[in-house]
């Protein structure tokens, strides 16, 4: 079955070489889309045959498929530390590891893990590596940070648009009560640069550019999966 970016054939051969690093008695973090769910299935059927595992959920969507799956699941606060996370992306800079996320619009919370976690693992179909980045970044904002943030985003050089929901009028809530803002910038030269630029923005809650978080990146293909270690 081919589904937006790649197939699912793909995403699954990604996902479950990566849960192929979960261990006994660890705690996961549970990232969240297409690809990602794969891995959490794959945790699942670990668990029911009996591997002792916790997950951290970045997302009400990935809380819910985790315990569809019978996955244990804890907040971030509850835990001493994240063993491993396993997360997907929206493009991976093949040089680097540097990502954009945010797609779901979810990475407030997926940095929070992500960042947290002893290792990080990215999982990712051909469709969504880049030698440069170059996807619009999302921006989760402060309802009434919404104009000046996209202001201070146009003399970075970008464009700002509000992410508008699908199935309901008006624009997508995150699970933080907050908006989401897509800005084209391009092709990013310096996303460490252009990070740093955004952090400093006033109402804005998180981006979506993740910066030397990557320790390895899973791509399924259509013969395997290639790994690449950062």
């Amino acid at each position: 079955m081919k589904t937006t970016g790649g197939t699912d054939a793909q995403k699954r051969r990604a996902a479950e070489a990566a849960v192929e690093a979960v261990e006994d008695g660890t705690v996961v973090g549970l990232g969240t889309g297409s690809t990602t769910a794969f891995a959490i299935r794959a945790i699942g059927d670990l668990v029911a045959d009996g591997l002792d595992v916790r997950g951290v959920p970045t997302s009400f969507a990935s809380r819910e498929l985790a315990r569809e799956c019978d996955i244990p699941v804890v907040d971030l606060d509850e835990v001493d530390a994240v063993d491993l996370a396993i997360d997907g992306a929206d493009q991976v800079a093949t040089t680097d590891g540097a990502l954009v996320k945010g797609g779901g619009a979810a990475h407030a919370r997926e940095k929070m893990v992500d960042a947290f976690a002893d290792r990080f693992l990215v999982v990712a179909d051909p469709s969504k590596t880049a030698e440069t980045l170059s996807r619009p970044v999302p921006i989760e904002v402060l309802p009434s940070a919404r104009t000046t943030v996209a202001a201070s985003v146009s003399d970075l050089g970008g464009e700002a648009t509000l992410r508008r929901a699908e199935r309901k009028d008006g624009p997508v809530v995150t699970d933080n009560g907050n908006l989401v803002l897509d800005c084209e910038f391009g092709a990013i030269a310096d996303p460490e640069s252009l990070a740093a630029d955004l952090a400093s923005l006033p109402g804005a809650v998180e981006h979506g550019i993740f910066v030397g978080l990557a320790d390895a990146v899973y791509v399924g293909t259509d013969d395997g999966v290639e790994v690449d270690e950062f």
